[in-house]
């Protein structure tokens, strides 16, 4: 009778241990989903009224001269489902000069935003693939357009930080 009642009370104690570890786990991924959230918050509120400011290259094309400057500004950005995302953005590129709405996907590295735009059009603009991390007031990644490609770089001008240049003046 011994063995069976040592027998029942391993088995309880495992069964305790693992309702223990499922309740830790559950715990520890809906914190996770807290500070996914939290994080999904912010970066709508810092790039909506931001401005990329920095420099692009072209692949091959370089031939001794600096990069050329690039500026993007970011009118809004806004989570809609999973990992698709609305950027409205006023692009210059060339002669043109357009705000657009562009519906993209933003993943995560960590906690780090990663936008992704593969083969997109952009009326007026033309077909383009790009990968831009965020991180710390600056960016940096890829771009392709057709045969043509190369990187991009720079530095994020948040809303709060122009509003408060224009009070100092």
């Amino acid at each position: 009778m011994s063995f069976l009642r040592n027998r029942l009370l391993t088995v309880c104690m495992l069964l305790t241990f693992v309702a223990v570890a499922e309740a830790q786990q559950a715990d520890e991924k809906d914190a996770g989903a807290t500070e996914q959230a939290q994080r999904e918050q912010k970066l709508e509120q810092q790039m909506s009224g931001a401005t990329l400011v920095g420099h692009f290259s072209v692949d091959g094309k370089q031939n001794g001269k600096p990069p050329r400057e690039e500026r993007y500004e970011i009118a809004s950005m806004k989570k809609l489902q999973g990992d698709q995302w609305l950027i409205t953005a006023r692009i210059k590129y060339g002669d043109n000069d357009v705000n657009v709405p562009m519906p993209l996907n933003v993943f995560w590295a960590g906690d780090t935003p990663v936008i992704s735009l593969t083969n997109m059009t952009i009326p007026g603009l033309g077909t383009f693939t790009s990968r831009v991390m965020f991180f710390e007031g600056r960016y940096a990644g890829t771009w392709q357009h057709g045969k043509v490609g190369g990187n991009l770089w720079g530095k994020i001008e948040y809303a709060e930080q122009k509003s408060e240049s224009q009070d100092e003046k």
